[in-house]
């Protein structure tokens, strides 16, 4: 695995949101509520989202009814693990950013 991933805003909180097995109406209010309304997926950017991740397998399509519309989707152990280090890398983000800036406050 590729030790340098940087996700965007957007992945992140997609691949947050799959924790839980979701539907993409799902997946967009659960990103929301998580980004407390500051990211918005629309329809087109989130199916576009979800077929890369699941081509690079950090999600997977879960098996659906036929003639269902709503398709579930949930994080990989894989994508969990790159998840898991994007948490770490933000923690060392704003670690470093304390460190150096100390107690400085708006």
């Amino acid at each position: 695995m590729d030790e340098n991933i940087a996700l965007t805003e957007t992945t992140y909180y997609i691949l947050l949101a799959l924790y839980n097995p979701a539907h993409g109406y799902g997946i967009m209010r659960q990103v929301e509520e998580l980004s407390n309304g500051r990211v918005h997926l629309a329809a087109g950017t989130l199916y576009g989202a979800l077929n890369t991740l699941c081509e690079k397998e950090w999600i997977i399509q879960l098996p659906y009814e036929e003639g269902s519309r709503k398709k579930e989707y949930q994080l990989t152990d894989y994508g969990l693990e790159i998840l898991m280090k994007e948490i770490e890398r933000l923690k060392e983000l704003v670690h470093n950013g304390e460190m150096v800036l100390g107690g400085i406050r708006e």
